[in-house]
C-alpha cells in the first residue's frame, strides 16, 4: 500500500506569520509580524516576543515549532486587553504625523484638517501615539477584561495583515514614483548643461555624422516614442493624483462647513511647527500636495530629512 503524505507549500516562516496577531505594532523588536516571524524561523528570535498575542500566542507557535511553552517575555511588554487610538479634537492641530506611521492606514484626515481613527480598522498598536506632537491621541481599553487573542480573532488578524501589506505596496509605489520624477529632472538637467557647455563639438566621421552614434534620423524617432510614452505615463499619474487632490479637496471642505476642523491652531510653538512643515515637505516631494494647497507660512527647516533618520526624534 502507498502511503501518500500531504505537504503544505508554505514556509515556516509563513506559519508562524499565519499564528501571529498582525497588529503591526513592533513590540517583538522587529518592524512588523513578517519579519518576526522569519526571525523565529531562522532561529534569530524567541517565540515568545509577542504581547498582543499573549500567552495564547506562545501556545500557539510552540505547538507548531514541537517546543515547550514558555511564559511571554515581559521585556516586550504585558498581556492587556486590546486598546483602540482615540484622538481628541480640541487638542489635535492637524499635523498629519499620525497618518504616517500607522501601519493599517486606521486613520483618515488631511493636512491642516481634523484626524479621526477608524475604529473597526485600528489594531491597538500605539505607534500614532509617540509622533503625536501634542499628546492628542490615547488608547483606550475595548475589550473589558478580555487579553491577547481572546480579544482579538483571526478575521481581524487577516484583515490587518492585508491592509497592511496594502500599504507597503502603495508606500514603495510612491517611492519608486518619486525617485522615478527625480531620476528624469537630474537626466534633463544634465542633458541641458552637456548640450549647453561652450567650446565642446561633436566630433564627424567622414560621411558627417558624429562618431560612433546612428543615424540622426532614427535617434530622433527613438527619442520621440520615448518621450511620447513617457509623457503619456507621467499623464496618467498627474491625472490619478489629480483626481485624488480633488476628493481630498472636497472632503476637506464638507468637514470645513460642519466645523470638523482641527481646534488647538492657535499655540503651535516653534518645535510642533517645524514638524508640520518637515512632513508637509515629504509630501510635496512624494507629490501628495499641490503647490497651491500649501498654507503654511513657515518653511520647512529640513525637508530633505527622512522617517527615521537622526534629528527626527522620531516624529516622523
Amino acid at each position: 500500500m502507498t502511503v501518500v503524505t500531504a505537504t503544505s507549500s508554505k514556509t515556516l516562516a509563513d506559519q508562524i506569520e499565519d499564528r501571529l496577531p498582525q497588529t503591526q505594532c513592533t513590540k517583538c523588536g522587529y518592524p512588523a509580524c513578517r519579519p518576526y516571524a522569519e526571525a523565529i524561523a531562522a532561529g534569530e528570535a524567541n517565540y515568545n516576543q509577542c504581547p498582543p498575542g499573549g500567552q495564547e500566542g506562545v501556545v500557539r507557535l510552540a505547538s507548531l515549532l514541537g517546543m515547550p511553552v514558555i511564559a511571554l517575555n515581559l521585556d516586550n511588554g504585558v498581556e492587556r486587553p486590546r486598546p483602540l487610538a482615540v484622538i481628541d479634537e480640541n487638542l489635535c492641530i492637524g499635523c498629519t504625523l499620525c497618518l504616517q506611521v500607522c501601519p493599517v492606514d486606521a486613520i483618515i484626515g488631511a493636512a491642516k484638517q481634523m484626524h479621526t481613527i477608524i475604529p473597526e480598522l485600528c489594531t491597538g498598536c500605539d505607534l500614532c501615539v509617540p509622533p503625536c506632537p501634542v499628546d492628542c491621541i490615547a488608547m483606550v481599553p475595548v475589550t473589558d477584561e478580555k487579553t491577547g487573542w481572546d480579544a482579538w480573532s483571526q478575521q481581524e488578524a487577516d484583515a490587518a495583515r492585508e491592509r497592511h501589506d496594502g500599504r507597503l505596496a502603495r508606500l514603495a509605489r510612491e517611492r519608486n514614483a518619486a525617485e522615478a520624477r527625480k531620476a528624469a529632472r537630474m537626466a534633463g538637467s544634465s542633458g541641458t548643461a552637456s548640450g549647453s557647455e561652450p567650446g565642446i563639438e561633436s566630433r564627424t566621421q567622414a560621411d558627417g555624422q558624429p562618431d560612433g552614434s546612428v543615424d540622426p534620423k532614427k535617434a530622433q524617432s527613438a527619442t520621440a516614442t520615448a518621450t511620447a510614452a513617457e509623457d503619456d505615463a507621467q499623464a496618467k499619474k498627474r491625472a490619478i493624483i489629480q483626481a485624488a487632490m480633488d476628493r481630498a479637496r472636497q472632503k476637506k471642505e464638507e468637514m470645513a462647513r460642519l466645523g470638523a476642523g482641527p481646534k488647538n491652531t492657535d499655540a503651535i510653538s516653534p518645535e510642533v511647527q517645524a514638524q508640520i512643515d518637515a512632513a508637509e515637505a515629504r509630501r510635496h516631494r512624494l507629490g501628495m500636495i499641490r503647490a497651491d494647497d500649501d498654507k503654511s507660512s513657515t518653511p520647512a527647516i529640513d525637508p530633505d530629512r527622512e522617517p527615521g533618520n537622526p534629528g527626527s526624534d522620531n516624529k516622523t
